[in-house]
């Protein structure tokens, strides 16, 4: 079992009895400490105040069990704006929200996101910027997209 995957199995009760979910766990090792990153979020957002709950649950467990031979620092957050979605709970709480998705094929496409399940998203992609002589038709630009086919997906900013 791999240390995410045991992290993994130590958050689990966590989050469960906090109504949050797990987005990513990142290790990244350094000459002085490992850093442990741990990313949550929950359907109706999440607070400082639990991301310091989980991470005091989870420091508590992990200095008892002697987790970590070598010294470690353990951060507990909410993936910020800078961070691409990647489970379908994510998608479904941006519904409404405009996003920027790259496809494995490169191809890279913004718009609305209209719908989401556990296995497609609904983009409404914007209207091209130019004057066409052809009427274009409203459903041509509503995308079907399958997860497993994102590479990358970001919510877009607005500044407006």
């Amino acid at each position: 079992m791999t240390v995410k995957e045991q992290l993994e199995d130590l958050l689990n009760p966590i989050l469960e009895a906090s109504n949050c979910f797990l987005v990513d766990i990142a290790l990244k090792p350094s000459k002085v400490s490992q850093k442990v990153l741990i990313l949550v979020d929950s359907d109706a957002g999440i607070t400082i105040q639990e991301c310091t709950s989980i991470s005091r649950q989870l420091a508590k467990q992990l200095e008892e069990m002697e987790f970590f031979s070598m010294a470690y620092t353990l951060e507990v957050s909410s993936p910020g704006l800078d961070q691409p979605l990647i489970l379908p709970r994510q998608f479904q709480k941006n519904i409404g929200r405009r996003l920027k998705v790259t496809h494995k094929s490169g191809e890279s496409m913004v718009g609305e996101l209209l719908e989401s399940s556990n296995t497609e998203i609904t983009l409404q992609l914007d209207a091209p910027k130019k004057k066409s002589k052809v009427v274009i038709d409203p459903e041509s630009l509503r995308k079907l997209i399958p997860l497993d086919q994102i590479a990358k997906a970001m919510v877009e900013i607005s500044l407006k």
